[in-house]
């Protein structure tokens, strides 16, 4: 029998009935605006928030609406994302054949993760995925835009940004392979104030400055690490969406902050 990640969050962070969860993600997809660019190529790499769907939905929608002419070309996701209940000393991937969630199993890429070898930012642990929220948020959305695809899931703990660049860097591909980010912004401050703190990242962001701290993104170690490789790689940054949870379904004085950006190839 196959070792299979369950649902951990199902019902708290969006729904557990598949109708329900069907009909929850095709709404923020379907209210999304983002514009699709002019590329032969579909975009390399997202940032995306991993909140309860009520309050982080909307924004991650805005780039996984981007996927939708390429559907059938991506067939490989690698996922990466913070760490939130578990010590990691740099990266964990899990030992598990699949991940479950109410839209069905997803297997994972063994070929790949068996390519990275045995370098020693990486560690071979289900028991940091089993209750995180970070990565498992983002299935149900790949798995409404896309048609099939291998996961490649990674959590991210102390790893410092050229460890988790030389990472990515072997598991770079082509069109078929598609990084997303999973990250929130500030957490917890007055509505104005976040708003200040989250544009000021997002500049930086947008500039590659790779020096992020966890008090201005959850997943500053992996945003550190993938614009290293992003940028290595020639990707351009666009922003999508900047909101915050005082925005979707919170009150204004505790809020946490959210962004979709998109990384692709800059036109030929």
């Amino acid at each position: 029998m196959p070792a299979v990640r369950p649902a951990a969050v199902a019902g708290t962070f969006y729904p557990s009935d598949a109708l329900q969860l069907q009909r929850e993600v095709g709404d923020c997809l379907a209210a999304a605006d983002s514009a699709v660019a002019e590329s032969a190529h579909p975009p390399k790499l997202l940032i995306v928030p991993h909140a309860g769907y009520v309050y982080s939905g909307a924004v991650a929608a805005q780039a996984y609406a981007l996927l939708a002419p390429w559907r059938d070309r991506i067939t490989r996701v690698v996922l990466i994302g913070p760490a939130h209940r578990c010590a990691v000393r740099a990266l964990a991937a899990p030992e598990a054949d699949a991940f479950d969630t109410p839209l069905g199993r997803i297997a994972l890429e063994h070929a790949s993760l068996a390519r990275l070898g045995t370098p020693p930012q990486v560690v071979h642990d289900d028991w940091p995925h089993a209750f995180e929220h970070s990565l498992e948020v983002q299935l149900p959305f790949l798995q409404m835009v896309l048609d099939s695809f291998a996961l490649v899931p990674l959590l991210v703990g102390s790893a410092n940004p050229s460890e988790l660049a030389q990472v990515l860097d072997r598991l770079w591909g082509g069109d078929e392979t598609l990084i997303v980010v999973s990250s929130d912004l500030s957490h917890y401050l007055p509505y104005a104030q976040a708003q200040a703190r989250d544009r000021a990242t997002v500049q930086r962001i947008l500039a590659f400055d790779g020096a992020l701290v966890p008090e201005e993104a959850c997943g500053a170690l992996a945003i550190n690490g993938a614009l290293q490789a992003a940028r290595s790689h020639g990707l351009q940054p666009r922003l999508l969406d900047l909101r915050n949870s005082g925005d979707t379904a919170g009150d204004r004085r505790r809020v946490v902050g959210y962004a979709a950006i998109a990384f692709e190839a800059p036109p030929s």
